[in-house]
């Protein structure tokens, strides 16, 4: 258990400062650190604190204590850390906590990670259509301590289904004696519960709200997404599209954090898989031996070949994954952009084939550059498409299309790369 007496200087600043602090030292360092901060304050530090230091905190901490720093913490953010807890851990810790909190608990971890549901709050504050103004502004005056945000307030007929929202300024402005329902924006933007994160994050973004509502089937309110937990949503999307990219499986924790045994798991399963995939590249220059025998100069641009291949399909999937994952296009775009990435592809096959041709005319002479000139444009042809159709492909059979990383469409293109380049090879010097 943690000192609570200890003496320990406190270092001042914003919560997310002090909670950056606290991460780099050890448990108990950070355990008696954190406790003799105010209470309320100590619940802000230690929400903005890693997962994995939280998890860690709350097997040192006094049982009081972390029942006090839960109870005062915002709803998503305990949330989160109980479907971190294992379950024996999650058993206790609502033991520990008031009715309220452990049903709050207990609703907002069913909802499945990566949903509308998983990252709301209930710390909202509502109102009744029928109210006046004066009689709005005393209602938040009173509950504005126990909700994250007041900024907005959402109306609410007598089934708690979504009718409206009024931000805060349209209220202060408003005279005291005007209703509600007359001052109230009408139906709302919204989420619905299984919405996935990134939906809900594009919906914050492009309508700028701080908060958007988020309702069940029969449209009736059940929380709030922040703009800030959206922030953090999208942060975690992108991280993990980045691990995906880069072919890591997805970290629960830093890199700075993770442990040799995590990074080497992470990493070793698709490093193994493309190990079969490269094979096809070696069973391809294996079918050409004789080729490559009679004309060993073709081998002096075989590296450069087949990367320029792999470059070029990790620009369209790098290109289409990113617009895929921002919306910018959808599944029914694919053939007016492959239209489009023919037309590219040729242009930057056409020009890598004016760079290398005079390159290999030095090496080999005519039969060499035009053998090394038009497979630069055919394989630049062939990886363009495989990195702009794979993110759509995968998309179509509801895979992430981020899986469609640079490794893969490299892997991919490069065993094409090989044989369209011998082919020609074999067409030229047969002519």
């Amino acid at each position: 258990m943690i000192n609570t007496s200890s003496s320990m200087p406190i270092e001042t600043g914003h919560p997310v400062d002090i909670a950056a602090t606290l991460d780099l030292l050890s448990a108990r360092q950070a355990g008696e650190k954190l406790i003799a901060i105010p209470l309320r304050q100590r619940a802000a530090v230690f929400g903005y604190m890693s997962l994995h230091k939280q998890v860690a905190l709350s097997r040192i901490l006094d049982r009081s204590d972390l029942a006090e720093i839960v109870t005062a913490m915002s709803a998503d953010d305990r949330a989160d850390l109980f479907n971190y807890l294992p379950q024996g851990e999650q058993e206790h810790l609502l033991r520990d906590l008031a009715q309220e909190e452990r049903e709050d608990i207990r609703r907002l971890a069913a909802y499945a990670d990566g949903t509308a549901g998983a990252m709301m709050t209930s710390d909202y504050a509502t109102l009744p259509a029928n109210l006046t103004v004066s009689e709005a502004i005393e209602l938040l005056r009173r509950e504005a301590p126990d909700k994250e945000t007041i900024y907005r307030a959402y109306i609410l007929d007598d089934e708690r289904k979504l009718i409206g929202s009024v931000p805060l300024k349209a209220l202060i402005l408003a005279a005291e004696d005007t209703l509600i329902s007359d001052i109230m924006e009408k139906s709302p933007i919204r989420a619905r519960l299984e919405d996935k994160r990134e939906k809900v994050a594009q919906k914050i973004a492009r309508y700028d709200l701080l908060a958007l509502p988020v309702v069940d089937s029969e449209r009736r309110l059940v929380g709030i997404v922040t703009h800030d937990d959206a922030a953090d949503a999208m942060q975690q999307e992108n991280t993990q599209d980045f691990h995906k990219i880069g072919t890591v499986g997805s970290l629960t924790q830093s890199v700075r954090d993770a442990s040799i045994r995590v990074l080497f798991t992470k990493r070793i399963g698709w490093l193994a898989l493309l190990i079969f995939g490269n094979l096809f590249s070696g069973a391809g220059i294996a079918a050409f031996e004789d080729m490559i025998l009679a004309y060993v100069a073709l081998v002096f641009f075989l590296p450069l070949l087949i990367d320029s291949s792999g470059n070029a399909g990790s620009q369209s999937s790098t290109l289409m994954v990113r617009a895929l994952a921002t919306g910018d296009v959808e599944m029914k775009d694919w053939g007016k952009l492959i239209v489009r990435e023919v037309a590219v592809a040729i242009l930057l096959g056409a020009a890598m084939a004016l760079i290398v041709f005079p390159i290999g005319f030095a090496r080999g002479g005519y039969e060499i550059a035009l053998t090394v000139g038009l497979t630069m444009i055919a394989v630049v042809f062939v990886g363009c498409l495989i990195g702009m159709s794979l993110p759509f492909i995968l998309s179509r059979f509801n895979l992430d299309p981020a899986t469609a990383s640079a490794p893969l469409v490299t892997t991919i293109s490069d065993a094409a790369g090989v044989i369209v380049y011998f082919s020609i090879a074999t067409m030229v010097m047969g002519m």
